[in-house]
This record gives C-alpha cells, sequence and structure tokens, in this order.
C-alpha cells in the first residue's frame, strides 16, 4: 500500500463555451502535475465547458463537441499522473454534470451528480438529470470519493462514500461568491470530515462569468477538522499537497494557508474580477463611461482602473445649465487622481434641439420628469455613439438602491453593457470608497492613495436634472431607503416586519410600490457584479405585471 499521495490541486479559470482552450489550461496544468510527480491533477467541476452553461449545454452539437474534447484531452495526457475533470455526460438518453478520471489514454466516469441546485442562481433540476450516488475510484491504490459541489453539502454522498472504501474525499466545486459565503462552505465541509472521519480536498473554480464570480479559495480539511491548506480567492493557482498514510488513515501536510481579507475587500475584488473577466471574455479592451461629479460614476471609474488599467479607461463629463461647478471639479480631481482619459461634451446644444423639436407637441404643458428624463437620455446617447466609434464598452453606474426604486433613466443612464456596482446598495457605496481610499493591493492596476476626494463622498448625492435637485427629494434619505430594502429584497420581510423595526408605514408601502414597479427596468438593464443571495437577475425573479402588494 502507498504511504504518500500527491494531489496537485488546479484552482483555475476557464472560458465558457472555450472548449479547446480550457482543453489547454488542462494540459499546461497536467505538465506541473507531472513535473511534481503527482500521482492526480483535479481540476474543478464542469471545467472542461466553464460554468455555469445555462441553455447551451443542452445543445447536441454542444454536449457532442464536449465529449470528443474530453477524449482528446485524455489521450494527449496518457502519460504522467491521472486528471480528475468535471464535464457534462450524455449516457442512454440522460444529461449529467460529471466527474471524470483521465487515465492511460481512457475516460472513465467517476461520479454523476446526485443532489441538484435549484435555488439562488442555480437551476439544475432543469438541466441535467440526478444520478446515482457512486462509490470511490482508484488512482494508484488510493480509493478517492468525489462529492459533485452540491453534493457535499449533504450528508448522505460522502457517508456513502466513506462506507464504500473512500479513503479521501475530493470535492470538485464551481462555488459562485457571495458575502460570507466561504464560512458556510468551511462549516458545512467540517461536518462531512467529522462524519466521515476522512481528510476532504474543496477546490473550487474561480473567475467571472456574467454576473457570477468564482472566487477560488481551495482548501484541504485534515481529519477533526483541521486546516491544512487554504489556497488565495479570485485569483488562479496550482499547488500540490502530500498525503502520508499513517496508524490512523491518511493526513494532507500542512501547506501555504492563506489568509483572505475581510468582506469590504472580497467584494470589491469580486466587482474587479467580475469586470477584468466580462471584458476579457467578451473580447473588449477598453471601457468608457459617463464622470458626473458623483460618487456611484467615481467608484465605478475607479473599479474600471483597477480592473483594466488607467490607459483603458476613458471618462466623459457630460454638463448641462444644471451641472454645477463643483461637480465639474470633482470630476476632474477624480480622473487625474486615477490618471485616466476626461472628456467633456456638453449636452446643451442637443438638448436646445430636442426641446425645440418636441416643442409644437409640449405646448401649455408644465415642465416636469420628462425633461429631466430627456437629459439623461441625450447623455445615454452620446456615450453609446463614442461607444460604437471607440470600440470601448459603456459602462453603467446605478447602484443597488438605485436600481431597486427605478432612480434612474430606461435608455439613459441606464444605457451599457455592463454595471460593477448593480450589487451595491448606496451605503456600501459611500464606505466602499472610504475602504479603497485606505487600501491598495497589488493586483489593483489603480494608483494607491486617496483616489475619490472626500467632497464627493460627503456632499447630498444628486442627480443634477433641475434647479437644486437632491435624492433626497424623491426617496428617503438612503440609511433609512436601504434598510428598509434589505429587509424586503435580502431577507424578504413582510411590511409588517419592517414597520416593526420602526419605520413609517407610508415610507415602506411607497418603497415596496417602488420595488414592483421597476420591474421592467431591471429586466432591460445591464448584467452586474453578484455579491449577495439577492442580487437582481437569477437570484431574483419577480413578474413585470404584478398587481400583488403586502396590504398586512
Amino acid at each position: 500500500m502507498p504511504e504518500n499521495f500527491l494531489i496537485t490541486l488546479a484552482q483555475l479559470n476557464p472560458v465558457l463555451g472555450d472548449i479547446s482552450g480550457n482543453v489547454a489550461k488542462a494540459m499546461a496544468a497536467h505538465q506541473q502535475a507531472k513535473t511534481a510527480k503527482a500521482d492526480l491533477l483535479a481540476l474543478p467541476e464542469m471545467f472542461l465547458t466553464g460554468y455555469q452553461t445555462q441553455d447551451l449545454i443542452l445543445k447536441p452539437a454542444f454536449q457532442a463537441d464536449a465529449a470528443a474534447q474530453l477524449l482528446h484531452l485524455a489521450q494527449e495526457c496518457a502519460d504522467g499522473p491521472a486528471m480528475a475533470i468535471g464535464a457534462p455526460l450524455v449516457e442512454n438518453g440522460m444529461l449529467y454534470n460529471a466527474y471524470f478520471l483521465l487515465q492511460n489514454g481512457k475516460v472513465n466516469v467517476v461520479a454523476r451528480k446526485h443532489h441538484l441546485p435549484n435555488e439562488d442562481v442555480f437551476d439544475e433540476q432543469r438541466l441535467f438529470d440526478s444520478g446515482a450516488i457512486s462509490g470511490p475510484f482508484n488512482v494508484n491504490g488510493v480509493r478517492i470519493g468525489a462529492p459533485v459541489c452540491e453534493d457535499a453539502w449533504h450528508q448522505d454522498v460522502a457517508e456513502t462514500m466513506a462506507e464504500t472504501g473512500a479513503e479521501i474525499l475530493l470535492v470538485p466545486n464551481g462555488s459562485p461568491y457571495r458575502r460570507g459565503k466561504h464560512d458556510l462552505r468551511t462549516g458545512l465541509m467540517v461536518s462531512r470530515v467529522v462524519e466521515t472521519g476522512l481528510p476532504l480536498v474543496y477546490l473550487n473554480m474561480v473567475g467571472g462569468q456574467d454576473d457570477q464570480v468564482f472566487d477560488g479559495g481551495t482548501f484541504v480539511l485534515n481529519p477533526g477538522g483541521d486546516l491544512a491548506l487554504q489556497l488565495p480567492v479570485f485569483e488562479e493557482n496550482i499547488t500540490t499537497i502530500e498525503f502520508i498514510r499513517d496508524n490512523s488513515g491518511w493526513q494532507a501536510v500542512r501547506g501555504t494557508r492563506d489568509i483572505h481579507g475581510d468582506e469590504w475587500q472580497q467584494d470589491y475584488r469580486c466587482m474587479v474580477m467580475a469586470l477584468r473577466d466580462y471584458m476579457a471574455k467578451t473580447g473588449f479592451e477598453k471601457v468608457l463611461l459617463g464622470l458626473s461629479g458623483g460618487i456611484d460614476s467615481a467608484i465605478v471609474a475607479t473599479i474600471a482602473v483597477d480592473a483594466l488599467g488607467p490607459q483603458n479607461v476613458r471618462c466623459v463629463m457630460l454638463p448641462s445649465e444644471y451641472t454645477s461647478q463643483e461637480s465639474l471639479e470633482d470630476a476632474a480631481n477624480v480622473a487625474k487622481a486615477l490618471g485616466c482619459e476626461l472628456n467633456t461634451v456638453s449636452i446643451a446644444a442637443g438638448r436646445a434641439a430636442i426641446t425645440e423639436t418636441l416643442a409644437p407637441l409640449f405646448e401649455g404643458m408644465d415642465a416636469d420628469v420628462t425633461e429631466e428624463n430627456i437629459q439623461s437620455r441625450l447623455r445615454g446617447l452620446l456615450l453609446m455613439a463614442m461607444s460604437n466609434k471607440f470600440g470601448s464598452m459603456l459602462l453603467t453606474t446605478g447602484n443597488k438602491s438605485e436600481v431597486a426604486v427605478g432612480y434612474a433613466t430606461i435608455y439613459g443612464d441606464m444605457a451599457g453593457g455592463f454595471n460593477p456596482i448593480k450589487d451595491l446598495y448606496k451605503t456600501r457605496v459611500f464606505e466602499t470608497c472610504r475602504w479603497r481610499n485606505k487600501n491598495h493591493f497589488d493586483w489593483m492596476m489603480g494608483p494607491a492613495g486617496q483616489v475619490i476626494s472626500p467632497n464627493i463622498i460627503d456632499k447630498p448625492p444628486t442627480a443634477e436634472l433641475r434647479d437644486n435637485q437632491k435624492d433626497s427629494d424623491s426617496l428617503p434619505e438612503y440609511a433609512v431607503l436601504d434598510e428598509i430594502l434589505e429587509a424586503l429584497i435580502d431577507h424578504e420581510k413582510s411590511v409588517a416586519d419592517v414597520v416593526a423595526m420602526g419605520h413609517d408605514r407610508a415610507i415602506v408601502k411607497r418603497v415596496e410600490n417602488l420595488i414592483y414597479i421597476s420591474e421592467h427596468k431591471r429586466f432591460q438593464s445591464a448584467p452586474g457584479t453578484r455579491l449577495t443571495l439577492k442580487a437582481f437577475w437569477l437570484d431574483r425573479r419577480y413578474p413585470i405585471v404584478n398587481r400583488w402588494r403586502d396590504n398586512a
């Protein structure tokens, strides 16, 4: 019987649909595992295709391509360590989320995912068939059990594998980030270790895919729950860990235990990675955004510079007669501090032309939100024209508070291809700006130090679409609004629950109504980074036509 066993853990960033590119990544990792004299190279869940595939996985041509590429990978990596990799399996008319062992040029199925998550961003019961719980697979005399992602969140799969002879548990994951999730994962995996008495490898994917970011954070637990290895979050990493057999079984030799940052650091890095990967994986290199002198566009510009570098970020100030000198100076100061280009394009002439064009139709009618929205939509028109001309992706800058209550103009400031702060409430925007001014890390491509002036953070928020306008004219103060929104949206509390928290019922009812009547705007909004369990899009799916209100 072997006395030691080496596993190379490949915490890598696949590109969804780039099957040949993912094969190339797996082959490069295999070469590293071979150099390390590993017994096994392990890659995450559905690594071959990328994850989540959504309905793309239902296309027979896609399934056939994946199967052919998997066989090619096995043949190319026949010499060297075995490889465990996630990929789809079509078998007897069924489609499985499966985990494969590639060894000696052959493809062997080692696990079919049994528990299919059907909550939050996951819809796997619609896409996949549930596989039977499998036993362990053998690599060089060591029996490995592989509960696939969700399977390790339940007691039965790991216990069955232990009862059928597994000596080490290897859990391949495609687990996306949300605030506080790493602690949840760790707690659940400790439970599996305690129940089975086996060491456990939690191997997670890394990288952005649309709104989701897979944060990595791979770790290894020894029997009893002792942390033997913890890899960094939000970056690729290939590490080989050694297991040694003693009288009590297998133990992982303690390796690097990376210390992850707090929730502010992780949220910010998640937004940076989401934008960086969204750009790279869709083929864009440069972005532009409207820089208003306000806090939301300032933090989006900062995220963009940290993700792409200042040379790839163009900021555009689009003043009207309502734009204050203070806003002009604040926008200029942000662009200067970040080191990115700033263009100023007045909307005055365009607005005058539109006003004149509509004057015969609007004659005798008072000015209202229509005229305000014309300004916003004109800015969107100009920014989209620049996006087309320069080949730059337009970023939109609405925070979660605004997105929730519809305090944004559809086809105006909502225009754009991606919104890094879509899941960040306004009060968290303030704190994130303060955090970024005080913190800088190697993964940030922007400068260190104060990049967002205190004046931008401290001044009353305003859209500047009319004289002396402030957000508080139309909305409760953000501290109040965000507490109500978080209760109604993130915690699904009733109106009565929120009133019991100390809020005025009329305000709560008004906010509730704004949430519901703004659904059509969110339906047409740009994707944005998912940070919480109730991000707008796949986490929270509501009908556009909806007359129900909570009148209890």
